[in-house]
């Protein structure tokens, strides 16, 4: 198996989200330098059978947790709900620590799967759903859903999801899922069993951009390898590395990020924010989404803990697209649309606003650096794979035991004129062959090369100003009984010929 390089291996001492050849141990490749793991996982097979045991699978060490894993989970508290909501239940927000949310997850009720209903029109190449008694088109690109679907199964992933969406108008392009670990399952794109991981440094960033601190503001840490701890939140001699808000996102530096909220935000302010990005919120859509939920602990050190992305914070693939499309659409909220005749034609005049547009400048740039310097510049970089001014934010989180891999990666592209925006999230075992960030460059990719096919760009109301005034003078007919005046002034009647 190859090692990672040194520099991997600092990037995952800096306590960023660390590359897949340490996030996770094995990479199944065709390479022929990998027959050696073949041999040596058969023979230990073979041994076991021949002992009258079964080998358990491998899990990692107590002492030794997964890199990307936080050793001990924030505590869980019930989600706040503010008083808009008083209606709704309470909420409680799951710990990863007792049981992970996707260990009981069942599929949604066949009624509600609106994809698999669905039937392609050939003459107009949409998908078609009866609504209201009528035939009425999806926004779905068949031919986009079909190209992910086509991959998520290609590699066998064990759990997972893509999601694509217009972030003008909010049609939602693609909801492709597959599970191998069991194929009738249905309804990811939807679910709200993810752990969002480095994912919710995007609403951190938020809230701290709306604090004042400026993306240049620097942080200096150390450690962060494995956990976070009240002592790697103090300064100290030992913090060698310094890095910008800016760059703490690209690089998803753990510690730099929780320093940053212990010291510019309170729990009621970071939860605001989760709010504004629709935590803890019910989100509608034709399809029932769950609540994604989080848990931001008012305690010095859950506080931070959760503003690194360590806490009890759970996010659906969907809500992850929508979260992109924020900065896409300059700090404004779209809610997803599954139904072309629900799809705006117009800019909204006045749509919910979830953080001010300069901040919206501000986190796009700092997005940027994911891809350009961060954690996915590497997949971005591929040649004949790149996607031109795409900005992003992955994730990396992993359950202890049973072992599972999360992996995220949230953006849009193109920067300065979006035109997508995606999600994409996969649960991985030890062995594994494709992670979110590939999955997200490729739906970017596939989604930008068909835009023919799908875009419909929004066309600014034109102003209707009142006509000129055109108004016609009449005149009163002329009265017959008076002689007629004479022509040229003079008394005498015109000569010749009437």
């Amino acid at each position: 198996m190859k090692q990672p390089s040194v520099q991997a291996r600092r990037r995952a001492f800096d306590g960023r989200d660390p590359p897949s050849t340490i996030c996770s141990p094995v990479r199944l490749t065709n390479d022929l330098g990998q027959v050696w793991w073949w041999v040596l996982l058969l023979g230990v097979v073979a041994a076991s059978a021949l002992g009258g045991e079964s080998t358990p699978a491998p899990t990692p060490a107590p002492d030794a947790p997964p890199v990307c894993a936080p050793a001990a989970p924030a505590p869980a508290e019930d989600a706040s709900v503010s008083e808009e909501d008083d209606a709704d239940p309470p909420l409680k927000v799951p710990k990863r620590s007792d049981e992970a949310p996707i260990a009981s997850f069942k599929s949604i009720p066949k009624e509600y799967d609106l994809l698999q209903k669905a039937k392609l029109d050939k003459a107009t190449g949409k998908l078609m759903l009866e609504r209201d008694g009528k035939p009425a088109p999806l926004t779905i690109d068949p031919v986009l859903q079909d190209q992910l679907t086509r991959i998520l199964r290609d590699y066998q992933t064990p759990y997972a999801a893509a999601v694509a969406i217009e972030p003008s108008t909010g049609r939602v392009l693609a909801l492709a899922e597959h599970a191998e670990a069991d194929p009738s399952l249905r309804g990811l794109p939807e679910a709200p069993i993810f752990p969002a991981a480095s994912v919710f440094k995007v609403v951190t960033a938020s809230a701290l951009l709306g604090e004042g601190i400026s993306p240049d503001e620097t942080e200096c840490f150390h450690g962060g390898k494995r956990r976070l701890s009240a002592k790697l939140l103090e300064d100290s001699s030992r913090d060698s590395r310094c890095v910008t808000l800016s760059e703490a996102l690209g690089m998803s530096a753990n510690v730099a990020f929780a320093k940053f909220t212990s010291r510019a935000l309170t729990a009621d302010k970071l939860r605001a924010m989760a709010r504004a990005y629709r935590f803890n919120r019910q989100i509608d859509f034709p399809i029932p989404m769950g609540i994604s939920l989080a848990a931001i602990p008012d305690d010095p050190m859950g506080l931070p803990t959760a503003g690194a992305g360590f806490g009890d914070v759970y996010l659906s693939p969907l809500h992850g697209a929508l979260m992109a499309a924020v900065p896409a659409n300059k700090g404004a909220w779209r809610d997803a649309v599954l139904f072309e005749q629900d799809a705006p034609t117009s800019p909204p005049q006045d749509p919910p606003r979830v953080i001010p547009e300069p901040d919206a400048r501000s986190l796009a740039s700092m997005m940027e650096q994911t891809v350009t310097i961060g954690t996915a510049h590497r997949i971005f970089r591929q040649r004949a794979f790149r996607v031109p001014g795409a900005v992003g934010k992955t994730g990396c989180l992993a359950d202890r035991n049973p072992f599972r891999d999360y992996t995220w990666f949230i953006g849009y592209a193109p920067k300065d004129d979006p035109k997508v925006a995606v999600a994409a999230v996969i649960v991985n075992d030890y062995l594994w062959r494709i992670r979110a960030t590939w999955l997200g460059r490729e739906a970017m990719r596939l989604a930008l090369e068909g835009q023919s096919r799908w875009a419909k760009p929004l066309v600014a109301a034109v102003p209707t100003e009142p006509p000129p005034d055109f108004t016609i003078q009449v005149f009163p007919p002329p009265d017959l009984t008076q002689d007629a005046p004479a022509i040229g002034g003079g008394g005498s009647p015109p000569t010749g010929s009437p």
